[in-house]
């Protein structure tokens, strides 16, 4: 069986086991309300823009025909926009893609 990292976070929050927060998304309208919730959340700019995929090395792969790696730290909702728009619908490529 394979879980993506939000799959695996819900599974682990079922059972009282403490993780920490993230919102999965698939537009970019949706990343961008997502980061607006984060930063009035946590008070913090900085959000943490993951790729979902069944393969490790996200943070090394480059999303196909950009220079966007598959994670990535957004300062502002632009650049959330940005990342977003790269990464959704993009194929991320990786040493085990």
């Amino acid at each position: 069986m394979n879980l993506h990292e939000y799959q695996a976070k819900e599974l682990l929050k079922k059972y009282h086991v403490p993780v920490q927060e993230g919102i999965a998304v698939d537009t970019v309208m949706a990343a961008e309300e997502a980061y607006r919730q984060i930063k009035t959340q946590t008070g913090n700019n900085f959000a943490v823009i993951k790729a979902q995929i069944h393969a490790g090395g996200r943070g090394k792969g480059k999303i196909e025909g950009t220079e966007q790696r598959g994670v990535a730290v957004a300062k502002s909702v632009e650049d959330v926009a940005n990342i977003a728009k790269n990464i959704l619908g993009g194929t991320l490529v990786t040493i085990q893609t």
